[in-house]
């Protein structure tokens, strides 16, 4: 159970290409939404750029600890309440451009996004990593299941690895 819902998980994550992003703002919760990559490294990193300008940015600087929740999109013959969703407790670590982490990071992105690539050339964004350090996985009504992170990357790197 724990590993299909993990695939189910990594399913979902490859599939949405946007998140909503939870941050601490003086301690109040804030929600945005955020495109996102992933690196199918050891620890399943998102990757977000954002710009140093929006709120979410200085709160992840200022408290680390962020959420992401990731849903399947809407639909007419989907129940609402049956939608697959994964919910994420992670660490937002920003990589500056020296960062050997960087060009992989960028590359992620840029290829997930390449319309936007040009935002790299804009002085106001950096690229943050989320690290999961918690997922839980609703995979629909009453199918509801916690997996480590590293199952989940686990998961994603099997499914980028697949031909």
């Amino acid at each position: 159970m724990k590993a299909e819902a993990a695939r189910h998980a990594a399913r979902l994550v490859g599939e949405c290409r946007v998140a909503a992003l939870g941050t601490l703002r003086g301690g109040v919760p804030a929600i945005s939404q955020v495109p996102f990559a992933l690196l199918p490294t050891a620890d399943c990193a998102f990757v977000i750029l954002v710009s140093r300008l929006a709120a979410h940015t200085r709160a992840m600087q200022e408290d680390p600890r962020v959420g992401l929740m990731i849903a399947q999109p809407e639909n007419e013959h989907t129940v609402t309440h049956a939608l697959a969703r994964v919910s994420i407790g992670a660490e937002a670590r920003m990589i500056a451009r020296s960062h050997p982490d960087y060009g992989e990071a960028r590359a992620a992105y840029a290829a997930r996004f390449p319309d936007q690539e040009f935002l790299f050339d804009l002085g106001d964004f950096e690229l943050f990593t989320l690290v999961p350090q918690t997922v839980r996985i609703v995979a629909g009504f009453a199918q509801a299941a916690s997996v480590t992170p590293a199952a989940l990357a686990r998961a994603v790197r099997e499914r980028h690895e697949a031909p």
